[in-house]
């Protein structure tokens, strides 16, 4: 397989062109002849033309590369080696959606043939792959794994907005059904990747290894914003704290926030729900979760106490709130907490007006049913800064002041502006 890949006698399909799949196809295709599918027509016509809709690719990394962009599923039958790198989310009970994998499944078993391979980058909990997926892979395609094809898991690591750890830096983890599928997966990812290849024993390792790099980081952050919650009340400053804990050798430094997007706060919701589906309730995972789920409704609180505090009635307040996305200098809007925050204070029929120079207007009424304000006005009686881009680090205190209804009260959830804190007549951060 890997040598008629490489002369190009076969073909690659990478299923899903987000933040994960569209730049893991273009760099295959550096190397390989791929095929790039995904459902979504607009996005497919805006990748035909060189551009990225996630606004994290330069159009220059489209150019001198073997790949066909396509919505047609009919394509895929010319593939020979799948990727499937479609997005797993929750649902509103916060249970794993598997849907887009299944359908994604459906569509590569369509496209089977013997000898073929089908790799999945989605996370997914300990067993997905070959529990949920591979049989709707052997349905739909008439074969069995692994004799008559083979199947393996490589977790994505792709970080959104990180412009120093492109996707060929970032060491790749590799699995497989067998040990042939497991030397072709990693020859063929060895071609592409320079940080290297680790060789996981079997594709639940890998799956797991992944569901619990992100739990890690959920836990660790859910500790430090138990922790803002506990020095606030304390009037400690809880970023002065951890400055000062971290001049320890063995002290791991993480700051408080809002933890949204597609990975970590998600993930630990898919090892939760395999868990409970063995009768084990984890503990340490749900508190984590609990506590960082929990974050926009204490955030809203406090500010409401603040308006309060200030003499403002939050029924007749003007609230600018300053970011969207789920973290800095990306367009990625995919459960963003900030949301969360938004809606809480709406709830106390706060007026609120949203601004983010990287969401999609069209994605945030879509999603949310939300609205982005097109040009921040004046008079607001509180100011939330609830992203860290860099259009908004090159603000001044002066710029918040002139849009602030009399004595300003920022509400600087990123401590972007702590050093000139004594310049905001209330100022807060976590």
């Amino acid at each position: 397989m890997y040598s008629e890949l490489l002369n190009k006698e076969k073909t690659i399909a990478v299923i899903g062109l987000g933040y994960v799949g569209l730049p893991l196809a273009l760099e295959l295709a550096k190397h390989f002849r791929v095929i790039g599918f995904d459902i979504n027509v607009e996005r497919v016509a805006l990748m035909q033309q060189g551009l990225d809709p996630t606004r994290e690719l330069d159009a220059s990394v489209f150019q001198h590369v073997d790949v066909q962009f396509t919505a047609d599923p009919a394509d895929l039958r010319n593939a020979h080696f799948f990727i499937i790198a479609v997005p797993t989310d929750i649902n509103e009970h916060k249970v794993p959606n598997l849907i887009p994998l299944q359908k994604a499944s459906e569509s590569v078993g369509k496209a089977l043939k013997p000898g073929d391979y089908v790799v999945y980058e989605s996370t997914v909990y300990p067993g997905c792959t070959e529990e949920d997926c591979l049989p709707i892979l052997e349905q739909y395609s008439g074969l069995k794994a692994p004799e008559d094809f083979k199947i393996g898991y490589s977790p994505e690591r792709i970080n959104p907005g990180d412009k120093t750890r492109p996707l060929a830096t970032i060491l790749k983890v590799v699995s497989g059904c067998d040990a042939p599928a497991l030397e072709t997966i990693a020859k063929v990812y060895g071609l592409i990747i320079t940080a290297g290849i680790y060789e996981a024993p079997s594709i639940k390792v890998a799956e797991a290894a992944k569901v619990i790099e992100n739990i890690q980081r959920d836990l660790n952050i859910s500790l430090v914003n138990e922790l803002a919650m506990v020095f606030d009340k304390m009037d400690i400053d809880t970023n002065a704290v951890l400055a000062a804990a971290a001049t320890k050798w063995n002290f791991h430094r993480y700051s408080p926030g809002l933890v949204g997007g597609h990975c970590i706060g998600v993930d630990p919701y898919y090892l939760l729900h395999k868990a409970r589906q063995l009768g084990i309730e984890p503990q340490v995972i749900a508190a984590g979760r609990r506590i960082n789920d929990a974050m926009p409704v204490w955030i809203a609180k406090n500010l409401v106490q603040t308006l309060l505090q200030k003499g403002k009635n939050p029924s007749s307040s003007k609230v600018l709130v300053m970011g969207i996305t789920f973290k800095e200098d990306v367009a990625d809007i995919r459960n963003s907490k900030v949301v969360d925050l938004v809606k809480e204070l709406m709830s106390y029929s706060i007026h609120v007006q949203i601004t983010d120079p990287w969401a999609s207007p069209n994605e945030v009424a879509h999603e949310y049913k939300l609205s982005l304000t097109e040009q921040v006005g004046k008079n607001y009686d509180a100011i939330v800064l609830a992203v860290g881009h860099q259009e908004y680090k090159k603000l001044s205190m002066d710029y918040f002041k002139e849009v602030s209804h009399g004595e300003l009260i920022f509400f600087d959830l990123k401590g972007l502006f702590q050093q000139q804190r004594s310049e905001a007549d209330y100022y807060w951060t976590l």
